[in-house]
């Protein structure tokens, strides 16, 4: 078809210097795996406390989780990210907007980011809690209410370790999202895998072999992520309790 194809283009060294073009692929590959992994702890944090509020007989804490979910699950990701970046510092009172303006760009664009996927991601995950936890027989809870433990103290020893590990594979799937839409974050400026690629088809007008690499990037970070999330529902499965 006429394309020439370079793939030795990677070895090149970038136009300033200072590295080569495998470089920037490794920069934003680092980048990638610190965002997705930063927002999967903001996530799985305060969508674990709002599946359980979700679940909790105080009909206001409930309605507080589910104003959560509706919120962040019915707007989408990038007008969130957009909101977080561009709007939020505006609001903020006037002292704290500027200092944090004044911080580095790439730290405002990694902070926003981080925030927005977590939150997003949060509401995912307050839902696969929440499924979790109502999947569970009633004896169980009563059973711990029965023993003489409080409300807080049932939840943690007998209703959440059972429900976590019915959400594995669910889980799985919210952790492999979270990498994929971590390239929303290029919108802002965030040098992650996919913006480094497109960078490295600015600069050397090679797009299959830039794009062929962060294909192939991402479907191996996600097989791993895949493989460990195989092996922990192996470890954690409970006989009797999820298919063998």
């Amino acid at each position: 078809m006429g394309y020439h194809w370079n793939w030795g283009v990677f070895a090149s060294p970038v136009p300033s210097g200072e590295t080569s073009y495998l470089g920037w692929m490794i920069s934003g590959f680092e980048t990638t795996l610190a965002l997705s992994l930063s927002a999967w702890l903001i996530a799985l944090v305060i969508g674990s406390g709002m599946g359980v509020l979700r679940t909790v007989p105080n009909r206001w804490l409930a309605g507080l989780a589910a104003a959560y979910v509706e919120l962040f699950r019915n707007i989408p990701l990038l007008v969130q990210l957009f909101i977080w970046y561009f709007v939020l510092p505006e609001l903020l009172p006037a002292g704290l907007g500027d200092a944090y303006k004044g911080t580095n760009p790439l730290l405002q664009q990694f902070v926003a980011a981080m925030v927005c996927l977590g939150l997003f991601t949060g509401a995912r995950v307050c839902e696969q809690v929440r499924s979790g936890i109502n999947s569970l027989p009633r004896g169980q809870k009563y059973a711990g209410l029965a023993l003489g433990l409080t409300l807080p103290q049932t939840y943690r020893y007998a209703l959440l370790p059972m429900a976590f590990r019915i959400i594995v594979p669910p889980l799985t799937s919210e952790f492999l999202n979270i990498f994929k839409n971590s390239a929303v974050a290029s919108t802002i400026g965030l040098l992650e895998l996919a913006a480094q690629g497109r960078q490295l088809v600015d600069y050397t007008a090679q797009p299959y072999e830039s794009f062929i690499a962060v294909t192939l990037t991402f479907m191996a970070l996600n097989a791993i992520v895949m493989s460990l999330m195989h092996l922990l529902e192996a470890r954690t499965r409970v006989p009797g309790s999820m298919g063998t």
